[in-house]
């Protein structure tokens, strides 16, 4: 499953794990920018991808899915190379961003339209048990174990190095004028500087991936509360609190439970 712009399309994974999946362009925006993928379970190993476009006319909308086509396509060709070691793995994962982000970059050159696209893109792996990462941007990957949900990435945001600088406080950042401002995306330049890392998903555990127009508009503990109070359908209400809040931006929500 990639782009769906409908809370009426789905799709439920239910071979290794159980997963929903769902995209909306929000109550404001004429177009989705946003992109998401779902491998199809036949591999050894199973991939979820999410991006969020930006930049120009369509622009982002390609980029997006520009992003994710070129990393999938270089994982599946280059994993059998791998040691299967967490570290070889996770430089394949980066290597895969550093590609895309190759490929989007050069599309972006080629027409004035496409000039100064981007994409932030977010890259679950999952195998033998572990949950191996790839980030750029502010979307985000959260993991829900037991009673705890916690962030696993951090948003590459003007707003986050006021944060961590002590100059504004997390309340204040959600409300922040330059809150949507990023200090790095994939696609941008001619180099990119991904996040990767190595989580534990063990059985009962939950990974949320989501896009920001979906974190801008719904706190935390209401995300959390709802994937935990029914998490059948929790993809679709979620996407229906982001738009009762106001929907100013695509919104996307992938949903992995092991």
């Amino acid at each position: 499953m990639q782009h769906a712009d409908s809370l009426g399309e789905k799709e439920v994974k239910e071979i290794r794990m159980k997963v929903l999946a769902n995209t909306n362009k929000g109550r404001v925006r004429e177009q989705n920018e946003d992109y998401y993928y779902i491998s199809d379970g036949f591999n050894k190993y199973d991939i979820y991808m999410l991006a969020d476009g930006m930049g120009g006319y369509k622009g982002g909308e390609i980029a997006s899915k520009l992003a994710i086509e070129a990393a999938r396509d270089y994982i599946d060709s280059h994993f059998e190379e791998v040691s299967e070691t967490k570290e070889e793995i996770l430089e394949l994962i980066k290597s895969a961003m550093n590609f895309a982000n190759n490929v989007v970059f050069d599309k972006s050159k080629n027409a004035d339209e496409l000039k100064g696209m981007g994409t932030t893109l977010e890259i679950c792996l999952i195998y033998n048990n572990r949950a191996y990462i790839g980030h750029i941007g502010d979307s985000r990957i959260y993991r829900i174990r037991g009673e705890i949900m916690r962030k696993l990435t951090t948003d590459h945001s003007y707003v986050e190095t006021l944060v961590k600088g002590g100059t504004i406080t997390k309340e204040e950042a959600k409300h922040h004028p330059k809150k949507n401002m990023l200090m790095k995306a994939l696609g941008c330049n001619d180099e990119a500087e991904p996040d990767v890392m190595v989580k534990n998903f063990q059985e009962g555990d939950i990974i949320v991936m989501t896009s920001d127009g979906l974190t801008n508009m719904v706190e935390e503990k209401i995300i959390y509360d709802t994937i935990k109070e029914n998490f059948e359908n929790s993809d679709r209400r979620l996407i229906n609190r982001a738009n009762e809040a106001g929907g100013v931006d695509n919104i996307t929500v992938v949903i992995i439970k092991n």
